[in-house]
């Protein structure tokens, strides 16, 4: 599983509920183009076909797919094992892979793929991850998954887009609190890959930026262990945030209880 050292980094990037690869692939399109040009990407699509309506047809072409099903509380998963297996066998033979990228149901995939790597549960053979890009992610909720998979401070470089209006604002910062110094960009929308504005883009073109420099051994000295915000420039406590419209502080909240009525709708992805 090794790789050149001049060749690029590589993310594998899961799609949301009932959508595809694809339309992932579509989703990120909208971002400027220099944020993710020196990675090479994949997007593949779920293990399972769509088992009801996806929120995207008439919108984008089917077929839709999905990773696991749940219950309407988040507790209960099916096909969970199944859908971790189908990604293990996935990783080991079309990687390695240096990083994740996931919206929704891919985003929470992915943090729970990284907390299990961290425990030794599974890619044992395959290298550490070195970064994670979570939009619009959630945690696990069932007991037995997340004293394994949130056992400690997930140490893995990671930056959470959060929006303002979405249904999962509270539960992506639940996620966001369980990585080592997390960056936060937040933006006014709601459960979609947002479109970004000039300070955001900056924002995770620098991110992006230095996960290379790292990567080429020609980084900047590594930060302390303790989080920093930007608030117009000036360093301050715990965790880095960046609005769509301007640089703010990023609150993470300690509890609540996931909402399952939806009040977006993912096809706010594809608008403008």
């Amino acid at each position: 599983m090794e790789r050149q050292k001049d060749t690029k980094m590589k993310i594998l990037c899961l799609h949301g509920f009932r959508t595809s690869g694809s339309f992932l692939q579509k989703q990120i399109s909208k971002w400027d183009a220099s944020i993710l040009s020196q990675f090479d990407m994949e997007f593949p699509d779920g293990k399972f076909p769509a088992g009801g309506k996806s929120d995207i047809e008439g919108i984008f072409p089917p077929p839709y797919f999905e990773w696991f099903q749940f219950d309407k509380d988040f507790m209960e998963y099916t096909n969970l094992e199944a859908c971790i297996s189908y990604l293990c066998d996935y990783i080991t033979s079309k990687g390695p892979f240096d990083g994740l990228l996931g919206f929704s149901q891919g985003a929470t995939l992915s943090g729970l793929l990284l907390g299990y790597q961290a425990q030794g549960k599974l890619l044992k053979e395959h290298p550490a991850f070195k970064f994670f890009i979570s939009i619009s992610g959630s945690k696990f909720r069932k007991p037995s998954i997340c004293e394994i998979a949130y056992k400690d401070r997930i140490k893995v470089k990671s930056v959470h887009l959060i929006g303002d209006k979405d249904w999962l604002k509270l539960p992506s910062e639940e996620l966001a609190s369980e990585f080592h110094n997390p960056l936060i960009i937040r933006h006014p929308q709601g459960h979609t890959v947002p479109r970004l504005d000039e300070v955001a883009t900056e924002q995770l073109r620098e991110w992006t930026k230095t996960i290379i420099q790292s990567n080429t051994g020609t980084s900047p000295p590594p930060p302390s262990d303790s989080n920093h915000e930007l608030k117009n420039g000036e360093a301050k406590s715990p965790v880095v945030a960046a609005s769509c419209n301007k640089v703010q502080t990023g609150q993470l909240g300690t509890s609540g209880v996931l909402n399952t009525e939806k009040t977006e709708r993912e096809v706010e992805a594809v608008q403008a």
